[in-house]
């Protein structure tokens, strides 16, 4: 007997189905694509359950006869293409022919359809891959395809798939991007009976976006275009400063095709590097239009990535125009440039830079030792002038500077009030002598062994970190009402986190009121958190959500990465901080669990002992 044999088409279907159809959002993405191809001014999409139970997508395209509409489901059976060569000059998000076969074979699927020209329509149901019935139908010119009981024929694979909330999560994400897309298509995307959003015919891109994200993002975009010759760039882009957590708002495209694309994407980011802080993301909807022959969609089964034939080629274009967009757009916020950089000039000496900015530590001071004499490490430091915080925000651009609040505000200042009794701690605070402060950031310590650098920032959040966790676990988060509460618009993917969590978070310390689709107020937040950092922290963490960084499952992992995101925003340090402040800080950090580190894991001080010392000046 032969151990070879072909397999069925319908085993075929559903193997291939395994590299297509992998959740719910798969099915969504190909039918609605199949719907713009076929020139649909209107496409509607409806789900329950997340997706598994069931999907509808309609549209008002041309629509199929009878004869094509057989043919469509049977596999490798398109319109798009003829030749190999036709790859090259692909116009159409599908062309391989697999979809709809494929999704017939693992689920309940029903089609209707009707071509201009036909007095009846076309309805085809198919059950795991089996006909059942074909018959005439009335219906409006477009298609209707309905997918049911999503993965009935393999039950295997229904196992692997995630909550309704976060396959709900990836339909409404691709729905958005192809709405995106084609603004002048209307959208409406339906689940559970309820709308997630309904847009329709947009003239331009930022009204879609408004629509969809919400207007208080979209006045924060400025429109770009540029080209070259065989690329043409365009969209609209954050101005500089405004960053996210996550990149869920950074939003590519190739040909109007919505792709994962690294040159793109690592170009973006790289044109902002001046522009936004490191490990944020700026928001853009940027538009890539180039040769269908250079570039290569066919390189994923699902067709979410592409190849470019001159990947710098593409990247550096992007990222010249970006820098471009971004350094005009600077011209035009400040206009007085000119006379602020000669101020600075004349400030800070002939270099235009501030004194102490080099890569090693190169402070200033008035004292010259006397022959054979060599003066102690205490009177250097004691008579030199250290550059402050105030002159090195010099060297930022006027968006990334922000004044610190006041050093005894509380909770804020650099001598916590509250103290942490942590028993569980075996290292005692050490009997370190307070030098002085080094670029705003560093405190410098003189011990018996040498040299210490302590990192403020990082201290703060080991001290903050276990603080909130401690009142996280016990209950006791308190939270100061808003005078004046803070807008707050989403899209509807993060509103649909924010309710989903909203117990959880009036838990500790925060207090929202729904005012409208997608819209909310702030109106309390917690006592470490300042008013004006509600919104931005808000937004981090539901990026986090949406990352799976914050897990909600579980409700003491999901109190410590709140705590975790919590201390990082706690933390303001005071331009100035004096010999106390730091002494109770050394205190308090030593006071907790796990001193050495900060809670994402960075050092909290260094130390240079003699030996280092002594081999650094080569003794």
């Amino acid at each position: 007997m032969a151990k070879v044999r072909i397999l069925s088409d319908r085993v075929a279907n559903q193997i291939a189905a395994g590299e297509v159809i992998e959740r719910p959002a798969a099915v969504v993405k190909e039918l609605v694509e199949n719907a713009l191809d076929a020139g649909a001014t209107r496409v509607e999409v409806e789900f329950r359950h997340g997706g598994r139970a069931f999907m509808r997508v309609e549209d008002n395209g041309s629509g199929m006869a009878r004869d094509d509409a057989l043919l469509a489901l049977e596999r490798h059976a398109t319109s798009k293409i003829a030749e190999a060569d036709d790859l090259n000059r692909l116009a159409s998000f599908g062309f391989r022919g697999e979809a709809l076969p494929s999704i017939a074979s693992v689920a309940r699927f029903t089609l209707q359809t009707r071509a201009a020209g036909d007095d009846a329509g076309t309805e085809i149901f198919v059950n795991g891959g089996k006909f059942v019935h074909v018959r005439d139908c009335g219906r409006p010119v477009g298609t209707r395809i309905e997918v049911a009981d999503l993965f009935n024929s393999v039950p295997a694979r229904r196992k692997f798939l995630k909550t309704d909330a976060t396959e709900s999560a990836h339909i409404v994400a691709a729905v958005r991007l192809y709405a995106l897309a084609f603004p002048t298509v209307a959208f409406a995307l339906t689940e559970d009976g309820r709308t997630v959003f309904r847009s329709p015919q947009c003239a331009d891109l930022a009204g879609r976006v408004a629509e969809i994200f919400g207007k208080q993002l979209a006045t924060e975009l400025m429109p770009f275009e540029a080209a070259e010759p065989g690329l043409r760039l365009h969209g609209l882009i954050g101005r500089p400063g405004l960053g996210r957590a996550t990149r869920h708002e950074l939003v590519t495209f190739v040909n109007a095709r919505p792709v994962d694309s690294r040159t793109l994407t690592y170009a973006l980011i790289e044109s902002y590097h001046e522009s936004v802080p490191k490990g944020r993301y700026p928001p853009a909807f940027v538009f890539l239009e180039i040769d269908p022959a250079a570039v290569d969609v066919n390189v994923h089964p699902a067709k979410r990535e592409v190849r470019f034939r001159s990947e710098p080629g593409v990247r550096g274009f992007v990222i010249r125009s970006v820098l471009a967009r971004l350094r005009e757009l600077g011209r035009q916020e400040t206009p007085d440039k000119d006379l602020e950089a000669g101020e600075l000039r004349q400030a800070n000496g002939p270099t235009g830079l501030p004194l102490g900015t080099s890569d090693i530590l190169r402070p200033t001071s008035n004292v010259q030792p006397s022959p054979g004499r060599a003066l102690s490490v205490s009177t250097i430091v004691s008579s030199t002038s250290w550059p402050t915080t105030k002159s090195l925000s010099a060297l930022a651009p006027p968006f990334a500077s922000a004044s610190p609040p006041s050093a005894s505000r509380h909770p804020h200042s650099d001598a916590p009030t509250a103290p942490i009794d942590n028993r569980e701690s075996k290292i005692q605070a050490p009997g370190w002598r307070f030098l002085g402060v080094a670029h705003g950031d560093f405190a410098l310590f003189e011990t018996t062994a040498g040299l210490v650098l302590l990192n403020r920032r990082a201290a703060h959040e080991r001290v903050w970190f276990e603080r909130l966790s401690a009142q996280f676990r016990d209950g006791a988060v308190s939270g100061q009402r808003l005078l004046l509460p803070v807008p707050l618009e989403l899209d509807p993917v993060a509103t649909a986190l924010l309710l989903d969590r909203q117990t959880f978070l009036d838990a500790h310390g925060f207090e929202f009121a729904e005012f409208g689709r997608n819209f909310f107020r702030i109106e309390a937040v917690p006592d470490w958190m300042e008013p004006g950092d509600a919104e931005p922290f808000v937004r981090d963490l539901l990026g986090a959500l949406r990352d799976g960084r914050l897990q909600g499952n579980e409700t003491e992992v999901a109190r410590a990465q709140l705590a975790l995101l919590a201390a990082a925003r706690a933390v303001r340090l005071p331009a100035a901080a004096g010999e106390a402040e730091m002494r109770a800080l050394v205190a308090q950090l030593f006071a907790t669990r796990s001193p050495l580190t900060s809670p994402a894991g960075r050092p909290t001080f260094v130390e240079l002992n003699h030996a280092e010392l002594a081999r650094r000046f080569q003794k």
